[in-house]
This record gives C-alpha cells, sequence and structure tokens, in this order.
C-alpha cells in the first residue's frame, strides 16, 4: 500500500487506528507490535499515527480501550437484576473478549486500566453493590476481588493464544496421588461450566463478607 505523506490524515482518526491495532495484535502478538508497523497497515507515514495518539504508551492505552468497549456492548447474557446479575453480565463479557483477543489479552493484566470504558464498568457494579446494601468495605473490595479472579482465571485460558488453553497434564499417581485423584474432575479446563463454578466461588465470598460485616 502506497504510504501517504507526513500531516496527510488518511481518514485517520483514534477509534480508526486503535481498530487497525487491535487487528494487527490479533494477527501477529504484541511481541511484534509497533508504531512503523501499524502505520504500514494504515499505509500512512508513523508522524500521521502520532498526530491522533501521543505515543507508543498512549497508542496500547487506545488498545485496551477499545477491546474493553466490546465488554461494554450489549451481549445477550443473562439480565438478572442486582449487583450479582451486574457482576456475572461482565465477567462472561470480559471471558468472551478475552478469546476473541487472546494476543491482546496481557495488556488488561500488565497496565492500569484507567479508561472512561473500564472505570464506567466498575462504576455500574458499585453502584449496584451499594444500591443492594453493600458494606462501603466490601464494595470497595469486591471489583479488585472479580478482576483479579478474571485476569488470573483468563490469563491462564487464553496463554495459548488463538489455539485455546493446553489440556491439564496427566500427573504421576506414584508421586500425586492426590492431584491424580482429582485429575478427571479438571477435564472442563477452559469450559463456561468451569468458568462458572469459580465465578460462583468468588461471588459467594463477596456475598459471605457482606453478611458479616454488615
Amino acid at each position: 500500500m502506497a504510504r501517504r505523506t507526513q500531516g496527510t490524515s488518511a481518514g485517520l482518526d483514534r477509534e480508526r487506528i486503535a481498530a487497525a491495532a487491535v487487528a494487527l495484535v490479533d494477527r501477529d502478538g504484541l511481541e511484534r507490535f509497533g508504531v512503523r508497523r501499524l502505520a504500514q497497515e494504515l499505509g500512512v507515514d508513523p508522524m500521521s499515527i502520532y498526530h491522533h495518539i501521543k505515543g507508543k504508551a498512549a497508542l496500547l492505552d487506545a488498545i485496551s480501550e477499545a477491546v474493553l468497549a466490546e465488554v461494554a456492548a450489549p451481549t445477550g447474557e443473562d439480565t438478572s437484576p442486582g449487583w450479582e446479575g451486574v457482576a456475572r453480565r461482565t465477567a462472561h463479557g470480559y471471558r468472551d473478549m478475552a478469546y476473541r483477543h487472546p494476543r491482546v489479552f496481557p495488556l488488561l493484566v500488565t497496565r492500569a486500566q484507567t479508561s472512561p470504558v473500564a472505570v464506567a464498568a466498575l462504576e455500574e457494579l458499585v453502584a449496584a453493590m451499594r444500591a443492594a446494601g453493600l458494606p462501603g468495605q466490601v464494595a470497595a473490595d469486591a471489583p479488585m476481588v472479580l478482576f483479579s479472579f478474571l485476569n488470573g482465571h483468563l490469563a491462564a485460558r487464553t496463554g495459548g493464544g488463538p489455539d485455546g488453553p493446553a489440556a491439564v497434564p496427566a500427573f504421576d499417581a506414584d508421586a500425586y496421588p492426590a492431584m491424580t485423584a482429582i485429575g478427571p474432575l479438571m477435564a472442563d479446563f477452559g469450559s463456561v461450566a468451569e468458568f462458572d463454578r469459580m465465578l460462583d466461588t468468588v461471588l459467594a465470598g463477596i456475598r459471605d463478607q457482606a453478611g458479616r460485616t454488615a
């Protein structure tokens, strides 16, 4: 693609640049991502990108914001009322996004997410918790607990990239009898059923903490 000269807008805006950057990372991974490669994809001079997004760090933030916006979009998931309904919808939307963008997902784990779309999701959850009467400290801790689980769980499940998670290995029965015994219960590694079981555990813990500190 012919490259446009510096300063030529080429119809660029922040949204178009971010979408192209997400697609590039989805295809080639973060290790190969750079402003020059993105400029080549867009057919522009790198300085045209910097006119809209000031530097690589800001570009990585724009990539994160673009995929987080997918979580905020309606998905047809469970519309149960209350804070648990909000938490489940958010968690499943976040999981779906992580599986769509496994090569982008490490950005969400390793970089602070303070964009308006990220804070709006936290606002919705905390507001629902406060409306339900959860104590302030529980409402303050719960989003961190929830996203610590989500980030750790999904980093492990999407670490295989587009090929999906690796299977749980077989254990040496003599050396690890306890792990061998529960091995069949881990056969659904990476499944929605496994995710829901673990999410239930996290939400039950938040619910229990709210009851004990009310």
